[in-house]
């Protein structure tokens, strides 16, 4: 949220005309954070909209020296729901390990619905200053651990490290 915020700062000094639409996606994100905790399930296109507007603002902030593919496909005529905020962990972590401010890097988000079945695909970098930073996954953990309560026996959850590239697979039966 903080490095948002510094985005918004850096644009409203350069391009003042986009500040008022950056504080609307944080406002919504904002938003939606603080109405879906109080729910069990969400709608996946309400979950989908956030974790799209949360790419949109990194994409701000991170500019030129981030790729940034974001793929959603789904059954139409279907709706399905989800736990809130459940996959978004999986996504922040790819930008906060796998960017940074003098590497070219790469995120690449792929979510498919099909057959009542939910496939996540987060492929991250791994910058060269960020191969040796420990970190507690304490996120991961607890997303884990979420995943375990309300989708017992219903998911499927894969990770694969290697020195340049970090990758997440999910499926989980909606």
């Amino acid at each position: 949220m903080f490095n948002t915020l510094n985005t918004i700062y850096g644009i409203s000094l350069k391009f003042p005309e986009r500040t008022s639409e950056l504080i609307i996606k944080v406002s919504q994100l904002l938003r939606y954070q603080m109405e879906s905790s109080d729910k069990e399930f969400v709608s996946m296109d309400d979950e989908i909209d956030f974790i799209s507007s949360y790419i949109e603002l990194e994409r701000e902030r991170l500019g030129y020296r981030t790729k940034i593919d974001f793929d959603y496909q789904r059954e139409e005529g279907v709706k399905y729901q989800i736990a809130p905020m459940l996959l978004i962990t999986f996504v922040e972590n790819a930008f906060k390990h796998g960017t940074c401010s003098i590497e070219d890097c790469y995120v690449a988000i792929s979510i498919r619905i099909e057959k009542g079945n939910l496939y996540l695909h987060v492929r991250n970098s791994v910058p060269v200053k960020k191969r040796n930073v420990f970190s507690a996954k304490i996120g991961l953990e607890n997303t884990i651990a979420r995943l375990k309560l309300l989708y017992p026996n219903r998911y499927q959850l894969n990770t694969n490290a290697s020195k340049e590239e970090f990758e997440v697979s999910l499926v989980i039966n909606l």
